[in-house]
């Protein structure tokens, strides 16, 4: 509105006749009023030739026209900003779990480790473990490998075995370990992995009948060393295995997996979850560079094949709570197990006595250290949005209110103006 007691005045230009200039005035006690009272004065005693009453309307429509939509503007920036915000503290909401993720797998978890894993274990090298299954495809060819060391590896018949399942991949955590194991089971833990098809096919070989041969393959290497193979054994082949196909963390030498983060049905990450699984297994450095013909590492290959999208919670609670955003599955450090179908693993678990090696000490704890510090920084960032977010929503919803009153007056001043 305007100041009390000012006055506007119109100018106008008269082309044939030179009349005394004629002004607009307009009563300051009316101002207050939608629209204000319209007096013409003519200096020279003629008839006003001023803006008449429903020129100046129009002009105090647009003038409230414009202020509205300069208000709207203004909604729409701190709309803008808010979400700005919003996407930069869910880009840190993602970042600060991807850190507390890499500090689970660093760290070593402080809770006790379950009575079903004997203390004689503990200590015990990963090929050790292997070697206790005597019978099993895995223990023979540990064996062989331990009294021939390379010399295996020019075998045609192991020429195109990588290794052992329990052999390619550490985890730092003993509990995470020991709950990855329990849902793989021993037969996947000591199974084979080829490169390709023809390396599957000289592990076995059978007579006219169907039956497996004795005397060939690994089951004749086992007899030459007085072990026979009991039972199935799994060989996985990882050029016939679908691969993951999508994209990596950014500068990451593990070439983890960049899968999409579950979220519960209010848009929160679900507490208590640690990672994917998948992603949790630290590839041993030597098997980093072991690709299949189309490019494809183990990450992609074996453990994506293993786990997929398999979920890691820190307490079964924390599992169960999530059960909204599970799709593939789940496990908890605490021994719960939810596999993909919605199928619940309940009782006790099968006693499983192999697990994945831990990786080098003295480097985890660097490592630690140096995400540790990243962790601080992003709460810290975190914190200063929220802070700035808070700002926003005050200012959006005081220009909201402006916005407001000002659409009533206008509103006022419409009905009055049909009049």
């Amino acid at each position: 509105m305007y100041p009390t007691g000012q006055q506007i005045s119109f100018q106008t230009s008269h082309s044939a006749v030179q009349d005394p200039p004629t002004r607009m005035l307009v009563d300051p006690r009316e101002m207050a009023s939608p629209v204000p009272r319209v007096v013409t004065q003519n200096n020279g005693g003629g008839e006003g030739g001023g803006m008449s009453q429903a020129e100046f309307a129009m002009f105090n429509s647009r003038r409230l026209q414009s202020d509205l939509e300069a208000m709207g503007r203004k909604i729409k920036q701190h709309e803008d900003n808010l979400l700005f915000l919003k996407s930069q503290k869910n880009k840190l909401d993602e970042s600060i779990l991807d850190l507390q993720v890499r500090m689970s797998q660093l760290q070593s978890s402080a809770t006790p480790i379950s009575e079903n894993f004997g203390d004689n274990h503990q200590g015990e090298d990963v090929d050790e473990q292997i070697l206790r299954y005597e019978n099993s495809a895995a223990g023979v060819l540990g064996l062989v490998q331990s009294r021939h060391g390379s010399q295996v590896s020019q075998l045609t018949l192991t020429k195109g075995v990588v290794g052992v399942v329990a052999q390619l991949g550490r985890v730092s955590d003993e509990n995470l370990s020991q709950a990855l194991s329990d849902y793989l089971g021993t037969r996947s833990m000591l199974a084979l992995v080829c490169k390709d098809y023809e390396s599957v096919k000289g592990l076995e070989s059978y007579d006219n009948q169907g039956n497996v041969d004795k005397n060939a393959g690994l089951h004749g290497l086992g007899a030459s060393i007085g072990r026979n193979i009991e039972g199935h054994f799994d060989a996985i082949c990882l050029e016939t295995l679908r691969p993951y196909v999508g994209q990596y963390i950014a500068d990451d030498p593990q070439r983890r997996l960049d899968l999409l983060k579950p979220k519960l049905p209010n848009g929160e990450y679900p507490p208590g979850f640690l990672g994917f699984a998948v992603n949790m297994i630290q590839i041993v450095p030597a098997y980093l560079l072991c690709v299949t013909a189309n490019g494809y590492g183990l990450r992609e290959t074996l453990f994506y094949s293993l786990f997929s999208r398999l979920q890691v919670y820190k307490t079964r609670v924390d599992m169960i709570n999530a059960r909204p955003c599970i799709s593939d599955g789940a496990i908890s450090l605490d021994g719960g197990i939810i596999r993909s179908g919605g199928i619940f693993t309940l009782g006790s678990c099968d006693e499983v006595n192999i697990r994945f090696a831990k990786p080098i000490a003295s480097r985890v704890m660097d490592n630690y250290s140096e995400t540790e510090k990243q962790m601080r920084e992003m709460k810290w960032k975190k914190d200063k949005t929220l802070e700035d977010i808070k700002r926003e929503q005050v200012l959006r919803e005081e220009a909201v209110f402006n916005f407001g009153k000002k659409k009533e007056e206008f509103v006022r001043f419409l009905a009055q103006t049909a009049y």
